[in-house]
């Protein structure tokens, strides 16, 4: 076995075996193992497989917690992979910017300029998004070497530990999250945690889907519902303004299945011209019931669907607007103009700044819990 020493440009080491490529070495969705199989500053990184009865895979990283690559059928049984990522770990380092796929935290979303009070403190976070922090900064969770267990075929349980301070965020934050994919094809992503001091958490996960599993084609044609009768408005640096906006009569309005490029230009709208199209969050209907259908995604021409189930008050929903031919990805794709959306369960973005809105702060001893469920299927 050869090892190679890499420096790569954020000034880690990566350590990797270049192993023979085998059948075992790849996944369904043909991604090399080995090309995951990595140490960084001493710490392993591994490509995890979950697999059910159905042919169905889910890829996973434990750098950042990032869905990799997500293989299922469409209504004619042909499997595609309809997620956008990279063939690599060396690039998804590489790209410093980029969160494909990636576990958000410790706040997902933004907050306005990277400030928040609580009991009386105020904290300052990285300011990385038009003087916001956006996603708990460029160093967030999203590039976090998680500790990685793999109990069956299944599961993954990605934990870490972040200490007081960390980010700027207040107290020791021990998370565990839980990828389960299960046998009628929902992969469920189970997020828990504790602190011991006062401080703010929003979870979430930051796959941009593509269910036609062609990237190389916009997703404007995708149809989408969104369980929301309200979303909240966004200034030109996409910060929540504190307003719960109607969608009625407006082009946010998805309460029925629409396509996605249907009004997406309709930028005498502000909001659509605030977001560059679609970047913002709804208000969920489903009031935390993870029984209620909170969206929907359709794909007319391959019949892929995708659901999402969440105990979570709000979902993001991102058209793929930054999105502009220059990142390459698996396949050595270019990544073009709104060629995937995202829907990320949350809490509204700058929570703890708008005390009216449903509470992001945990309290020493009690228990963080967030559950976002995606499921798949055809017709």
């Amino acid at each position: 076995m050869k090892n190679t020493l890499l420096t790569i440009g954020c000034g880690l080491f990566l350590l990797a075996a270049c192993n023979p490529k085998s059948a075992a070495d790849t996944t369904l969705s043909g991604l090399k193992k080995s090309d995951f199989d990595t140490v960084v500053s001493g710490q392993q990184i591994t490509l995890y497989q979950l697999k059910n009865k159905n042919g169905v895979e889910v890829v996973l990283t434990n750098y950042g917690g990032r869905i990799v690559s997500i293989w299922v059928p469409d209504r004619q049984g042909h499997f595609g992979d309809i997620v956008l990522g990279h063939k690599s770990i060396a690039d998804y380092i590489a790209d410093k910017g980029g969160n494909f796929g990636a576990l958000i935290g410790r706040y997902g979303n933004r907050i306005n300029q990277g400030q928040f009070t609580l009991n009386g403190n105020t904290y300052q976070l990285p300011q990385n998004n038009y003087g916001h922090c956006l996603h708990g900064g460029d160093t967030g969770f999203h590039h976090r070497i998680w500790e990685a267990t793999q109990p069956n075929a299944q599961t993954l349980i990605l934990s870490c530990t972040s200490p007081d301070g960390e980010y700027g965020f207040p107290g020791t934050l021990k998370t565990q999250v839980t990828y389960s994919l299960s046998d009628d094809n929902a992969l469920k992503i189970t997020y828990e945690a504790e602190t011991d001091k006062p401080t703010i958490i929003n979870l979430t996960n930051h796959a941009y889907f593509n269910l036609s599993a062609d990237p190389s084609t916009p997703i404007l044609s995708q149809q989408l519902m969104l369980n929301a009768d309200h979303y909240t408005p966004i200034d030109s640096t996409f910060m929540t303004t504190g307003e719960i906006a109607p969608v009625a009569g407006t082009p946010m309005d998805f309460r029925k299945l629409k396509a996605i490029g249907k009004e997406i230009d309709r930028t005498e709208f502000i909001q659509l011209k605030n977001g560059h199209g679609y970047d913002h969050n709804y208000v969920l209907n489903t009031r935390g019931e993870i029984s209620q259908l909170a969206a929907k995604a359709y794909d007319p021409g391959s019949g892929r669907f995708l659901e999402v189930y969440t105990n979570e008050p709000g979902i993001q929903f991102y058209a793929g607007n930054f999105l502009d031919g220059t990142v390459k990805g698996k396949k050595d794709i270019y990544y073009p103009f709104r060629s995937a959306f995202c829907l990320e369960t949350q809490h509204y973005p700058d929570s703890p700044n708008k005390t009216e809105w449903p509470s992001v702060t945990l309290q020493p001893g009690e228990k963080y819990n967030s559950i976002c469920i995606y499921k798949f299927g055809s017709e």
